[in-house]
């Protein structure tokens, strides 16, 4: 299954997930056996349950640094940033439905973009559909929790990374999903602004930003700073100030769940790449999983190797797991930046694959690609593409375990 150090990725800790997996996948998880709701609108894919002994509240931040502008739109004076919190809920509130995994206005304009990136079925799915597993302005519970920041890859929305985010948080963490507007397929926003006249951006990229280097660092580099002033905006929370741009009510003892002393950062693809790197840049991130994401910049020219980021070039003396895939098509190109981390990494680095599985296995496509296939809406070759050709009940909890385990070990 996996190799390598990881935290627990063994096949002892996967075989005994795979026994959970089985019942969450039943009880309304993301399997590929699972019959889907089939509406005028097409079918509505599931995300697999959480499997923690806590209940998740859920909700949304809309963040304004007014010291950047927007690196993607020169009209936009300020940078906006939207972000995603999940977190262990003292108590339900009422009948109040769980959040959908997408907006009706991300999810309209995901089904027009990600089906082109993707090899996604342009009609036959109701995106808008999915729920999440968590419940929109529960209260928190008023207990200091690790906080963790997910940076996702390159081109996505935060919003595929729902099933990890929402496993940590009923274990016990706070997750904070963030989206890099400009880069990401679609954002939606609270509202309008005089200089952005749409309530929805979309990625400004028309091809893998990894095949021009100044895109590439530009994209990296925004990503930096944008996890870095979510977490500069958590530091306000946690002192009982909103950091809210519109002043949007939080949910009570939000603040009070956050532990800052003990916070963490995991990304997919440029995600990995950015978090990487931030960890480096900054002292207040106390360990990082990179899942598949460079650890070099592109090289100026084909054949050259291309420079190293400082976490790579120097190590780290902060925990980092690099977790990759069997089925990466470009594990070759990824190597070098991954030894050289791993060379410099004074033992705090550690590398794992796992095996049977594809770079987006990292995502909510792990189980929602299955699920595409078993309704004929997606071909078995486009979801080995995709996530692999490993089963849900053990590709999920595999994802799942390797960045719980790694976490909790950081901190015990």
């Amino acid at each position: 299954m996996a190799h390598g150090q990881a935290g627990g990725i063994d096949r002892r800790t996967v075989a005994k997930s795979a026994v959970a997996a089985a019942a969450l996948l039943l009880a309304g998880g993301g399997g590929g056996g699972i019959a889907q709701a089939r509406t005028a609108d097409g079918i509505t894919l599931r995300l697999p349950a959480p499997t923690g002994p806590h209940r998740i509240g859920v909700t949304t931040l809309y963040l304004v640094d007014r010291s950047r502008r927007d690196p993607w739109d020169e009209r936009i004076p300020v940078r906006e940033v939207m972000a995603t919190v999940f977190y262990p809920a003292r108590t339900a509130v009422g009948d109040r439905p769980a959040a959908p995994q997408m907006t009706a206005g991300a999810a309209e304009v995901f089904r027009q973009i990600d089906v082109l990136i993707h090899h996604l079925p342009p009609t036959g799915v109701n995106w808008a559909a999915t729920r999440t597993h968590a419940q929109p302005g529960a209260p928190a519970q008023p207990v200091r929790r690790p906080v963790l920041l997910y940076s996702p890859g390159g081109g996505d929305p935060r919003t595929l990374g729902t099933s990890v985010a929402e496993e940590l948080a009923s274990h016990g963490h706070v997750v904070v999903t963030v989206d890099h507007p400009g880069d990401a397929s679609e954002v939606e926003f609270p509202g309008r602004t005089p200089y952005r006249r749409k309530t929805i951006r979309e990625t400004v990229f028309r091809g893998d930003p990894r095949t021009d280097p100044q895109l590439f660092r530009t994209a990296i580099g925004t990503r930096i700073a944008d996890i870095r002033f979510v977490l500069d905006r958590l530091e306000s929370l946690a002192a009982g100030r909103n950091p809210d741009a519109l002043g949007r009510a939080l949910p009570t003892d939000l603040g009070r769940a956050l532990d800052l002393r003990r916070t963490g950062v995991y990304g997919h693809s440029a995600g990995g790449t950015a978090v990487a790197e931030a960890m480096y840049e900054d002292r207040r991130l106390g360990a990082a999983v990179n899942l598949e994401g460079y650890l070099d910049q592109p090289p100026r020219h084909p054949g050259e190797p291309g420079d190293l980021f400082p976490v790579a070039r120097h190590g780290t003396d902060r925990p980092l797991l690099l977790l990759g895939t069997e089925g990466f098509a470009h594990r070759r190109e990824l190597d070098p930046s991954w030894s050289a981390a791993l060379t410099h990494s004074r033992g705090r680095t550690r590398r794992a694959q796992l095996d049977g599985a594809a770079h987006w296995v990292f995502t909510d496509y792990a189980a929602m690609a299955p699920q595409l296939q078993t309704a004929g809406l997606m071909t078995a070759g486009a979801r080995r593409d995709l996530v692999g050709a490993l089963d849900p009940s053990v590709s999920v909890p595999a994802v799942r375990d390797a960045v719980r385990l790694f976490f909790d070990r950081c901190w015990s």
